[in-house]
């Protein structure tokens, strides 16, 4: 196996793995919820971990200009966008991030927007930093195709929050769990919003080197001078390469105001990220373009393997082909597996999805499923399901 070949191992050994995945269930239990892949990590961070490791290079984090240098220029290849390395932090993962630009940013009692159903630790972030949510949630109202996602934003009660006092508007871009990759008519309209009501726009956009190829991923920071003014990013190399592990994400600005806010932030900030961490995903960033390659055409395999199987053995559960990532959003109220589907599948059928409640209230029917996996593998899940009914 190389990176131009990248293929998940079997399911015994996946099940030698120490992480979170693997161990917070029986070891009957197929687990599908927790975002990270299966598949073996690229060459490049590879050598760099045991390169440092060998060497016992493994003291506390200081000056890292290799992840910035790294970032910048990925995005230039990926996405066309100049990044001025100057304004590019280190932290210790994306939430961190998140928390610590929503402390300076904002004081207890502030009011933030999000859209959900979304990435459930937002609600964590949102709670360790005491703000208030406003919620204008995305609706399934458009045309539900292999090209188009059929989430939409309700755009007047957009505006009629941001017109409210709001503080922060906390984005998942591109879009977890719904797969969704925002226009960039989207973006703009946001961005025109924010400058128009004092709104800052915290982009999250840690699954955006996973976005398939028929769709364009825009950073929000790379759109205009007006999203530079309004608009921090967050993100990381630990989705698109499957580090998390490793402790390592990145903030950044594109503005001077901003960045001279964010220099309020404590120090430690920095150091509290991983050595390791910090130069795997400069190494993944400038060196892991062939690796990424590779298990984005793994992963666009496997989200039409799930079209196929559902259509064959579960026709009337609901699912879009997703933009972006290696998460499927099912509706399987049509089952009628209780009130919270992913309990009854892992306690008849012993496979773990995430529950959809979590990410959103309106969504108790739905559950997320982790494709970035083997095919046979997916084709079990699907039939655990199955036999559940």
């Amino acid at each position: 196996m190389t990176d131009t070949n990248v293929a998940a191992p079997d399911l015994a050994q996946l099940l030698t793995h120490h992480s979170e995945k693997w161990r917070d269930f029986d070891r009957d239990v197929l687990p599908l919820p927790v975002a990270e892949m299966d598949f073996p990590i690229a060459e490049p961070i590879k050598k760099t971990l045991l390169e440092m490791v060998s060497h016992s290079d493994l003291g506390y984090l200081g000056a890292v200009p290799e992840l910035p240098a790294g970032f910048a220029k990925f995005a230039s290849q990926r996405w066309g966008w100049d990044v001025d390395t100057s304004q590019v932090r280190v932290a210790a993962d994306v939430g961190v991030a998140v928390v610590e630009v929503l402390r300076v940013f904002t004081k207890p009692g502030d009011t933030l927007l999000i859209n959900s159903p979304v990435y459930q630790n937002f609600y964590n972030w949102i709670n360790e930093t005491h703000l208030q949510v406003i919620d204008v949630p995305f609706t399934r109202t458009g045309e539900q195709s292999d090209t188009q996602n059929p989430w939409e934003l309700d755009w007047d009660a957009l505006e009629k929050a941001y017109s409210s006092g709001l503080k922060v508007h906390l984005m998942c871009s591109p879009h977890n769990p719904l797969g969704r990759v925002y226009s960039k008519a989207e973006l703009t309209r946001i961005a025109e919003m924010a400058k128009k009501y004092g709104v800052l726009v915290i982009s999250d956009e840690i699954h955006a080197p996973l976005t398939f190829k028929e769709n364009t991923f825009i950073p929000f920071l790379s759109l205009n001078e007006t999203a530079r003014e309004v608009g921090v990013t967050v993100t990381a190399a630990s989705k698109g390469w499957n580090i998390a592990g490793l402790k390592c994400a990145i903030i950044v600005s594109q503005n001077a105001a901003i960045n001279e806010k964010l220099s309020l932030m404590p120090k430690a900030v920095h150091f509290r990220a991983s050595i390791l961490g910090a130069f795997a995903s400069a190494s993944a960033f400038a060196e892991g373009g062939i690796w990424l390659d590779s298990v984005i055409k793994q992963l666009d395999h496997n989200r039409f393997l799930i079209k196929e199987l559902l259509a064959s053995k579960l026709p009337t559960v609901r699912y879009h082909i997703p933009h972006n990532s290696y998460l499927a959003w099912l509706d399987l109220e049509s089952l009628n597996l209780g009130v919270d589907p992913s309990a009854t599948l892992l306690e008849k059928g012993r496979v773990a999805f995430n529950p959809g409640h979590t990410y959103g209230a309106q969504c108790p029917q739905y559950v997320r499923l982790n494709f970035a996996t083997s095919p046979a593998i997916i084709s079990e899940a699907i039939d655990r399901i199955v036999r559940t009914l």
